[in-house]
């Protein structure tokens, strides 16, 4: 695994609709493999790699991977004259896990805060919208440097727990990221277009992968996300993967059903490949905007299995991180060949009624 590129990308700040940070890192990550890169009028960053190999077929397959870039976060709403800041949640933040954080503000300069309920009720679970930031600063002090509207995301790096285990604050979705970006510098030849998609807004309804769909067209969508792992409070049968064991594979989730012919291929894929692997039943991605686009595209999600989703101390394995790159690298080297198989079902095939004979 490539510790400092996935620190990097861990480490730069991006909530929804304020992703040009993390989009300026990755586009000029993509840029050193992909033939051509470009943005899109959502921010969305669409890399290019051409086929290397000789095609068999009048067009090459076009292979779409999504990563969306966006964490969870939040934005000042209003300074109260105490100088303390109440915020607006952008994405799925949960009460729990905001208590006592740590934040930054990003204004015209980085201003630091804490994250701090009425101590007042101690034994009470405050609401999100009674959660205020203090950043020790005065209303007039603050004012000059932040403005209603600026961006927040937590204050906790990327770095190793333990051994294999790292965590980070947005392992939803920075690890997809990392691999994304991974992935197209290893991999060498394919005969497939191949189209790396650092998608937007994706916490907040798949916003930038569904004109991102429909600007690519592509025949088969994967969406690299986390994959619902077991934890701390979660019954085996709650999630079906565990850390190290592979990436996950998901066969089905909120908002997609993943088309069988698609998975029979990807779990032999990865047999053939030695590549660790788990079943997946996931909560909802890019690979829905995909699926759904034009007249449809076959799609499904993967991605290394992660704890604690929208806290600040979400946990992957190195190993899943690296089986989910090289998942994606056999994938770009053999996908034509899958498409070649199912597309004959695509073909028209002419009715009685087209020799002829009248239509009932």
């Amino acid at each position: 695994m490539n510790s400092e590129l996935l620190t990097r990308i861990g480490n730069t700040p991006g909530i929804p609709g304020y992703e040009h940070e993390i989009q300026d890192f990755i586009f000029n990550e993509l840029i050193e493999t992909c033939d051509e890169v470009r943005r899109d009028a959502m921010n969305n960053v669409i890399g290019l790699r051409k086929p290397t190999k000789p095609l068999k077929s009048d067009k090459p397959v076009r292979l779409m991977f999504a990563a969306h870039c966006d964490e969870i976060g939040m934005m000042v709403k209003h300074i109260e004259g105490s100088g303390l800041i109440r915020f607006h949640k952008v994405g799925g933040i949960y009460t729990p896990a905001a208590l006592s954080q740590r934040v930054v503000i990003h204004g015209r300069e980085k201003v630091r805060g804490v994250m701090v309920p009425n101590f007042a009720e101690p034994d009470k679970m405050p609401n999100i919208t009674d959660i205020l930031i203090d950043t020790g600063l005065s209303k007039d002090e603050l004012e000059k440097i932040v403005n209603v509207g600026d961006p927040i995301t937590y204050d906790s790096d990327t770095a190793v727990l333990n051994g294999k285990t790292w965590v980070g604050r947005n392992f939803d979705n920075r690890l997809g990221s990392y691999c994304l970006v991974q992935a197209m510098r290893e991999f060498k030849s394919t005969s497939c277009e191949v189209y790396a998609v650092s998608t937007v807004q994706e916490e907040v309804g798949l916003r930038g992968a569904r004109p991102a769909a429909f600007g690519v067209a592509p025949d088969i969508g994967i969406a690299i996300d986390g994959s619902m792992s077991r934890g701390a409070y979660v019954p085996d049968h709650g999630n079906l993967c565990v850390p190290g064991k592979g990436t996950g594979i998901y066969m089905i989730d909120n908002l997609t059903i993943a088309q069988p012919r698609l998975l029979d291929y990807m779990f032999n894929l990865c047999e053939k490949r030695g590549i660790a692997y788990q079943r997946n039943i996931g909560g909802g991605t890019d690979a829905a905007a995909m699926q759904q686009s034009r007249s449809g595209v076959i799609a499904t999600t993967i991605g290394a299995p992660t704890r604690y989703m929208h806290s600040t101390v979400q946990l992957a394995h190195a190993d899943d991180i690296d089986a989910t790159v090289a998942l994606l690298v056999a994938m770009m080297e053999t996908a034509h060949e899958f498409h070649a198989q199912v597309a004959k079902s695509f073909t028209p095939v002419q009715g009685k009624a087209g020799k002829g004979r009248k239509a009932r």
